[in-house]
This record gives structure tokens, C-alpha cells and sequence, in this order.
């Protein structure tokens, strides 16, 4: 396409080919150029196999799936457990890394972020410069080679190789773009900041592992943050996308205001609600921009300025002299040869890069030949010789030198893409991918926000604090929305966690997914059941001994009852018999004798007074004091033997002393509340 000048037209459509999926491996990330003298942009070297090593696919993919699956079971962990802290929480060499952590990380951010912005001003064309415009899209799109509009290097993928619209660009070792080229991104500091950038993603997991130390939960808008970061930067510099320079330069610049926010709160500072807020805003608002600016690059194209080759034929006299022909041409070969250092030479040289460097053109002055090389193809005039005739060398020789073929340049308007690789297309889409659920929940909330504040019937507002409201309320709406669905993640991935235990154990599982027959701790199903009937069987007979117990207790009451009546009838009727029998005893000691004689006194003291008789025919009645004794005697045996004959000697045995002197039974009250605390098996 030609043209009066450099033009931009966005809306244009990319071509399939960018399109394609799975994106092509070509080209391999380039590492940051290193000539010996560090720099800025270029600190130190990169071995070329860790450089693109660490960016294989596996890495990214990997330690984001762990880190999501991790985070999500913790958090369901710290809420089993009431969000309590852990034990290393608690300790001072786990608060002192929290600060070393949170301090390293927001002066790396800062520097990160300062590095981003001298690469944009070395990358960038001079506002006053003429086509600033297009120059500047043009920066922004090709990211490899020297600076100026249409001396980039980019690959082409349906040759495989590395080119430039400029033929006077040229190519560095292996065909891969000069490492010496000054003015683009990538060799500018993208190539080294972005690498380490990349990494830092990694590193920053720790943020989320001292919340959940804490107790907390983290967040899935800060979990959904970490996980995607990972395999946007990863994809953004394997593939070398040229929106990646946005990606570091806003994220490291927030990062670098996030960690000293951070710091300031480990340190015990207290900083207001409204900082975090804002933080929070700026994080969602980084996602929007980010989103739509990556997206503007597949739907782009521009013009650069292209010098076209044309070749014409000019018609040379022919001399009379063959001779003066020769000798011409000799001497014509001579004077250029003695010409052609001093053409080439060194200032001629100095010159033309002074002019180069003047017009904006940083890759023609930096791929100036030096003196002595060979001239280019291009330069070179090629003879157009006419068709020989074998019978006329002479007029052949003439018709060689007839028509010489010349080739001129002028500069045309090409339209070029800004993405050239379906890798490059790749890591765009794949970053919309990632910010697209972000960015429509955002606008949704934000335009329910906003509506409702530019109510009639609602209070009057002027058109910032409207949009700073919507702003502020459609932020916590993303974050309410997604924190909904991160918990019913952390629910569902804990449920399938235990499901997969309970069949790894053994655990019977139903097509529905509920377990079926669900161990109990360390048992079995069948050593559960086991268990089962052994503790029924014990209840069954424990309380069958319960009852037996009860009824024996009852039994126990009822015959203590029984003993205790027929002890105070025995008593009684004993009583009645003992005074009984003491009254006839003192009856008859009382009774006189009638056929007594009288007592004599006999000389002889060592002679014995004998018992007296009773006489034949009388009542045994004793006639002496042994016979009072005998007759006492009697009346006892009488009475045991009358006792003995009651109904109750076959109950109880009391002997004579035990009913002179009873002893005081308990009341049948007593026995009873005897009974009924459980001491009264001392009665059986």
C-alpha cells in the first residue's frame, strides 16, 4: 500500500494465521544482550539455557494448579479449625520475615517500575519528531531491532526466519536480531526486568502463606490474582508479546505502593481504610486497562515508510573505436579503483551516521558499513546484454555495451500488523481469558452503581463523586462476587477431597457420590457393625441385670418388711411369757410350807444341814432353799420350752439373755431408706 505519508487504522481484523491454536513454538525467547559492561537495563548476564528453561510451560502451569489447590484446602482448613492462628504465627522470627518480606518486595516493585519507565523513554520517538504518532505505535508494537519507523526486526513465520523491511538492517549471529540494536523494548530492559518480573510471581505466593499463618483466609480475588499473573507474565515473555511492558510496568508500580502498605501495617502503623480501598481499586482498575489495551493489539495495523527497488534499462552510445573502447574502459576501472577508498572511507562513513541519527533513522546509523566492505547487491548496476549473433563478435561486442540496466529506490507506504506470531496473539488472548470474568463483573456492578446514584429521586451528586461511588462500589461487588465463588469452590474441592479418602479407605460410594457405607474413624464397615452388636448385646444385658436389681431391691424391702413385724410379735409374746413365768417363780417362792418343821439347832457345827423332803402325796414344792432354787430352775426351763414351742422358733433362735436384755430393732422406716440407698445387703 502506498500513500502520502505513515497512517494508522485500527478495526483491522488478524489474519488467521495469528490466530492459530496451538500457537507455534517459533520463535524461541531471546535472552537480554550482554556485551561486558553492565547497565541499567542490562545489570548482569542471563545463561541462555536457565533464561529460557524457566520459561517452559511446565513451570507456570504447574506450581499455579498447586498453589490454587493448596490455598483452597487451607483455606477450608483455617475454617474448620475457627480461623485461628497457627503456632509459628505467633513467633517473633515469623513477624520479622513478614516485614523483611514485605519491605524486599516494595523496593523490588520500585525498581522494577523505574526500569520500565527509562525503557519506554529510550523506546519512544520525540513528541516533536515528525510522525510521532505512528512512531509511537510502532514502539509499542515491534519490540525487537533499532528504534525508528519501519526498522524493526520481526519474525516471519511463513519463512522462519528474522527480517526487516529495511534491507540496511541487519541481522545479528544465527540470524537472530543484532544485540547491539539500541531503541526497542525488548533489548531496552523488557528482556531482563520482565524475565525476573516473571519470576517474582513465584515469590509472592508467600503473601498468601503468611494470611493463612495468620489464621485468615485468603481471598479468592487475591488467589484468582496470583494464579493468573503467573501464566500471564509467562506467557507474555516466552512468547515475547509486545503488551507485556504494560503488564510490568502497572503491576510493579501498584505492587510498589501495595508492600509499603503492607510494611506499615506489620510495623504496627495504623493506615486508614480508605488507603486499602483505593489499593483495591487501583488492583481492578489495573484490569481493565490492562484487558482493553492488550485486546487493541489484535486490531491493529499501521503504515511504515518502505524503500522499493525498481530496476530500468538505460541505452549507453556505442563507440567507433574498439580500441578507445578498451582503453576507456581501463582507464574508467582505474579511476574507480583509486576512488573507491576515498568514497568509503571513515568520514564518509561518520557522516552519513550523523545523517541517519538526525532523520530518527537509529537502525540505518547503527548498520552503517564500514570502510571497505563489499557493496550491496542493491547498488550494484547489472548490464542487460543482447542476444548474441555467432558470425559478428564484433557486433556482438557492441551490442553488449548497448543497453545497461539500472536500479533506483523510492519509499512506499507498507501496512504491517501489530502482532506477527500466533504466540504473540496467544499471550493477548490468553491474558483476556484470565481478566474477562474481572472486567464484566466490574462493568456490570459499576453501571448498576452508577445508575442508581444518577437517580432523579436520589440525592444530588456531581458527576465525579458519581463515578468515584460506582467506581468504589462496583470494586467491592467483583470482590463480594468472586469471594461467593471462591467458598463454594473450597466446599466442593473439600467434598471431593473426603470422597477420595473415603475410597482410598474403602468406603463404599453411591452413583450419587455420598458414601454409602462410611468408615467411623479407623474401622471397617464390618468391624464397625461387629461393634455395633457387641455394645447392644451389653446394653441388653445391663439392663436386663437392672432390672433384676430393681426387682431383688424390692424383694429385699418386702422380706426386711416381714422380718421386722414378726421380731416385734416374737418380742412381744416373749415378754409376755418371761413376766409370766417370773411371776409364777416369785409365786411360788412366796408360798408357805405347811408340812415344815421347825429348824433345829444342831451342837455339832461341822454337821450339814440335809435338804428337807416334801412328804409323799404333796405338790412338788420345795421344802428348802435348794429346793426354792430347783423349783426357780424349772420355771426357766418352763418358760424356753413354751418359747420353743411358739411359731416363730423356726425363724429365729433367741436365747434367754437375748430376751432379758433385747436389743433396740430398727424401725421398718429406717430399714427402708436403709434399703433404698443400696446398703441393705448386710441384712442377707
Amino acid at each position: 500500500m502506498s500513500g502520502a505519508g505513515p497512517s494508522l487504522h485500527p478495526g483491522d481484523w488478524p489474519s488467521r494465521a495469528v490466530l492459530k491454536f496451538p500457537p507455534d513454538a517459533a520463535p524461541a525467547p531471546i535472552p537480554p544482550p550482554w556485551d561486558g559492561v553492565p547497565t541499567f537495563a542490562n545489570p548482569f548476564p542471563i545463561p541462555e539455557d536457565i533464561y529460557q528453561a524457566a520459561l517452559s510451560y511446565k513451570v507456570p502451569l504447574a506450581i499455579a494448579s498447586v498453589y490454587a489447590v493448596t490455598v483452597t484446602y487451607f483455606n477450608w482448613y483455617n475454617r474448620q479449625h475457627g480461623n485461628k492462628p497457627w503456632r509459628i504465627a505467633k513467633t517473633r522470627p515469623f513477624h520479622a520475615f513478614v516485614i523483611f518480606h514485605n519491605v524486599f518486595l516494595a523496593v523490588y516493585s520500585a525498581i522494577t517500575c523505574v526500569a520500565m519507565v527509562l525503557c519506554l523513554k529510550h523506546s519512544f520517538p520525540h513528541y516533536s519528531e515528525p510522525n510521532a504518532v505512528v512512531g509511537t505505535i510502532d514502539a509499542l508494537c515491534k519490540i525487537h531491532g533499532p528504534r525508528g519507523l519501519g526498522d524493526a526486526v520481526t519474525y516471519r513465520n511463513d519463512a522462519n526466519t528474522w527480517s526487516s523491511l529495511n534491507s540496511n538492517i541487519a541481522m545479528g549471529s544465527a540470524g537472530l536480531p543484532d544485540t547491539t540494536d539500541v531503541g526497542r523494548m525488548w533489548n531496552e530492559g523488557l528482556a531482563f526486568w520482565g524475565w525476573w518480573f516473571y519470576l517474582s510471581k513465584f515469590y509472592e505466593v508467600l503473601d498468601t502463606a503468611i494470611i493463612l499463618a495468620k489464621g485468615k483466609r485468603s481471598t479468592t480475588l487475591q488467589k484468582y490474582h496470583h494464579a493468573g499473573a503467573m501464566l500471564s507474565m509467562w506467557a507474555g515473555m516466552r512468547f515475547m508479546s509486545p503488551p507485556i511492558w504494560m503488564f510490568v510496568l502497572v503491576n510493579s508500580g501498584i505492587h510498589a505502593m501495595m508492600y509499603t502498605y503492607y510494611t506499615i501495617a506489620a510495623l504496627g502503623y495504623r493506615v486508614p481504610n480508605a488507603v486499602k480501598r483505593t489499593l483495591t481499586t487501583l488492583q481492578i482498575t489495573q484490569f481493565l486497562v490492562g484487558s482493553t489495551f492488550a485486546a487493541l493489539h489484535l486490531f491493529i495495523s499501521y503504515t511504515v515508510p518502505v524503500s522499493v527497488a525498481y530496476k530500468f534499462a538505460e541505452k549507453v552510445a556505442p563507440q567507433v573505436n574498439a580500441t578507445t573502447i578498451s582503453s576507456a574502459i581501463s582507464s574508467a576501472t582505474d579511476s574507480a579503483t583509486a576512488a573507491l577508498p576515498t568514497a568509503t572511507g571513515a568520514a564518509v562513513a561518520f557522516l552519513r551516521k550523523l545523517i541517519y541519527r538526525a532523520a530518527g533513522d537509529e537502525g540505518l546509523a547503527e548498520n552503517i558499513p564500514v570502510p571497505g566492505s563489499p557493496i550491496p547487491v542493491y547498488q550494484q548496476q547489472h548490464v542487460v546484454a543482447a542476444h548474441p549473433d555467432h558470425h559478428n563478435p564484433v557486433q556482438n561486442f557492441f551490442r553488449h555495451h548497448d543497453t545497461v540496466e539500472k536500479v533506483k529506490y523510492r519509499t512506499e507506504y507498507q501496512s504491517v500488523p501489530c502482532i506477527d506470531t500466533s504466540g504473540q496473539a496467544f499471550a493477548v488472548y490468553l491474558n483476556l481469558i484470565y481478566l474477562a470474568p474481572l472486567t464484566l463483573l466490574f462493568m456490570r456492578f459499576f453501571f448498576k452503581s452508577y445508575l442508581r446514584r444518577t437517580n432523579p429521586s436520589a440525592k444530588h451528586q456531581t458527576q465525579h463523586q458519581a463515578l468515584s461511588k460506582a467506581a468504589h462500589d462496583a470494586a467491592h461487588g467483583v470482590e463480594r462476587e468472586i469471594e461467593s465463588l471462591g467458598k463454594a469452590t473450597e466446599d466442593g474441592i473439600s467434598s471431593a477431597v473426603k470422597k477420595s479418602k473415603d475410597t482410598l479407605r474403602g468406603r463404599k460410594i453411591n452413583a450419587n457420590g455420598d458414601v454409602k457405607d462410611e468408615r467411623h474413624g479407623s474401622l471397617s464397615p464390618a468391624n464397625k457393625k461387629f461393634v455395633d452388636n457387641v455394645n447392644k448385646k451389653v446394653s441388653q444385658r445391663l439392663q436386663e441385670i437392672d432390672e433384676n436389681a430393681e426387682s431383688l431391691t424390692k424383694r429385699a424391702k418386702e422380706i426386711a418388711r416381714d422380718v421386722v413385724g414378726k421380731t416385734e410379735e416374737t418380742k412381744d409374746k416373749v415378754e409376755s411369757q418371761y413376766q409370766q413365768g417370773k411371776e409364777n417363780v416369785k409365786q411360788e417362792s412366796e408360798k408357805p410350807d405347811k408340812n415344815a418343821r421347825p429348824e433345829v439347832k444342831k451342837e455339832n457345827s461341822n454337821v450339814k444341814d440335809e435338804e428337807p423332803t416334801s412328804r409323799p402325796g404333796t405338790p412338788g414344792t420345795p421344802q428348802s432353799k435348794k429346793a426354792r432354787q430347783r423349783a426357780a430352775k424349772k420355771a426357766r426351763e418352763d418358760a424356753e420350752k413354751g418359747e420353743g414351742q411358739s411359731e416363730e422358733k423356726n425363724d429365729l433362735n433367741l436365747s434367754y439373755e437375748a430376751v432379758q436384755k433385747p436389743e433396740k430393732e430398727p424401725e421398718p422406716k429406717d430399714i427402708n431408706n436403709t434399703l433404698d440407698k443400696g446398703e441393705g445387703k448386710g441384712l442377707f
